[in-house]
């Protein structure tokens, strides 16, 4: 038999209800208030920003930085002009691993141009020279993404004497839409920051590369010389082999080839970013039947290194008796002795012998080395 609901259980259901339905409606009204008041917000905050960036944000924007840099412009203007070159210092891409550049004919001066992509951040864009006057002055045109306004980069080149010269850019950015013009606000900050860096790297490879071409030019061998050698920071690998006949030099050939493939193939560093390649040991070691040494290469900084074979040595800045030596590695004794002997007429102590190979070293020919003793009191 069905039970009939009473008449307070009905009056219940029907007050809850009515309560229920109340506090919805409020709801309702108060979230389309809300929402009414948040869309007027938004237009007016919107309308706000549209005025400042109309008023107070030009649509594109031209800036000039200068820089000097102590290097004639005749080495500086092809780190410019040759784009192969100037995606080596230039912080935009060299600060990347995963940025991948194409290069196209001519590949430098007017009509050289390069295509990239970063496959980490997702950056694309061209880059274009577009006049050149060698030595002089340099124009690019630089395409970000899929933009089809570029930005204008004018570069004058101005000769501040035999061994300096002044480096004046003229950025012209391109049109921005009314809602995208915030970003003028910090172009010429990022840029700055970004040239910072590039004319440091710029700087270290003219270093690497005209104090070789300095050096090579005005070496003066078998003569005892005075100079104070700065520290470096070496990559490279320790050996030990024999000292019988040729043995050792085949031995240093095979090694050096071994650090230079490592830097320049798998940490992928170029020529005119390290200095000459040096073989570290102790200088009374050529009359020994077994020899121990370290071979590496200059690096400018410290960097990750996947093979434990290789390590780094810090070679500290010191005062250095140097000979500059040319002829069969085997013979490099007596210049070594006259460096020893130097030492010890001045009551000089020494650190281990620095062999620097200014040429690659090649099997059957002869060497040119710079050989430097460091001395210390």
């Amino acid at each position: 038999m069905k039970k009939t609901p009473s008449f307070e259980g009905v009056f219940f259901v029907t007050y809850v209800f009515h309560i229920l339905t109340g506090f919805l409606q409020k709801f309702l009204f108060l979230r389309m208030r809300l929402f009414k008041f948040g869309l007027l917000f938004t237009v007016v905050l919107l309308g706000i920003y549209a005025l400042v960036m109309y008023y107070l944000v030009d649509e594109s924007k031209t800036f000039t930085v200068e820089k000097e840099i102590n290097y004639p412009v005749e080495k500086v203007f092809p780190q410019f002009n040759r784009l192969q070159n100037f995606t080596r210092w230039n912080h935009y891409f060299s600060s990347s691993k995963t940025m991948r550049v194409k290069y196209y004919s001519p590949y430098e001066g007017k009509g050289a141009a390069i295509s990239y992509v970063d496959s980490k951040s997702g950056k694309t864009g061209e880059l274009y020279i577009r006049y050149h006057n060698p030595n002089r002055s340099l124009r690019m045109q630089a395409f970000e993404g899929k933009k089809s306004n570029p930005t204008l980069i004018d570069i004058k080149f101005v000769k501040l004497g035999a061994g300096s010269t002044r480096l004046i850019w003229t950025i012209h950015t391109p049109r921005q839409k009314l809602l995208n013009r915030i970003s003028n606000l910090w172009t010429e900050d990022d840029f700055a920051e970004h040239l910072d860096d590039s004319i440091k790297n710029l700087r270290h490879i003219l270093g690497n590369k005209v104090e070789k071409d300095h050096l090579l030019t005005d070496i003066k061998y078998d003569s005892l010389v005075v100079q104070q050698q700065e520290g470096q920071l070496i990559l490279g690998i320790n050996v030990s082999t024999s000292n019988k006949q040729d043995a050792l030099y085949k031995n240093i050939i095979l090694n050096h080839n071994k650090v230079f493939n490592y830097v320049t193939n798998d940490l992928g560093k170029r020529e005119d970013e390290f200095g000459y390649p040096v073989l570290l040991t102790d200088p009374d070691n050529f009359k020994d039947k077994e020899v121990s040494y370290f071979i590496g290469i200059p690096l400018s900084k410290r960097v990750g290194v996947s093979d434990n074979n290789f390590s780094f040595r810090t070679v500290n800045a010191s005062q250095s008796y140097v000979i500059y030596y040319s002829g069969p590695y085997i013979n490099r004794s007596g210049a070594i002795q006259k460096l020893l002997q130097k030492a010890k007429s001045d009551t000089m102590r020494n650190g281990e012998l620095q062999q620097y190979f200014m040429q690659t070293p090649e099997e059957g020919k002869d060497v040119l080395m710079k050989l430097s003793l460091p001395v210390y009191r």
